[in-house]
């Protein structure tokens, strides 16, 4: 039995634990959202580009940004990493 091993990130899991959300700076880059939204590179910077991207995203000069406020509202968590209740987004689903 063979086991694959990660090289340079390639192969390595995307997304975040809870943990790692909560441990985000106040603002930080797309690609930093992106892993944690579990997108792709490409896809987020298309959608940011086309005011698409899921969460509110801040242009500062030729940079993205993304707020973790906005980020853990968007996944329905609140400053403490709680479920927010009443929430439109886990609502939805």
């Amino acid at each position: 039995m063979s086991t694959i091993h990660a090289v340079d990130g390639v192969g390595a899991p995307r997304g975040m634990t809870h943990g790692e959300l909560l441990a985000l700076p106040v603002s930080f880059s797309l690609e930093v959202a992106n892993r944690a939204l579990d997108l792709g590179r490409t896809t987020g910077f298309a959608l940011a580009k086309r005011g698409a991207y899921p969460v509110r995203v801040l242009r500062l000069g030729r940079q993205y940004r993304v707020t973790r406020y906005d980020l853990l509202r968007y996944l329905g968590l609140d400053a403490s990493g709680s479920a927010v209740e009443g929430d439109g987004v886990a609502e939805a689903a």
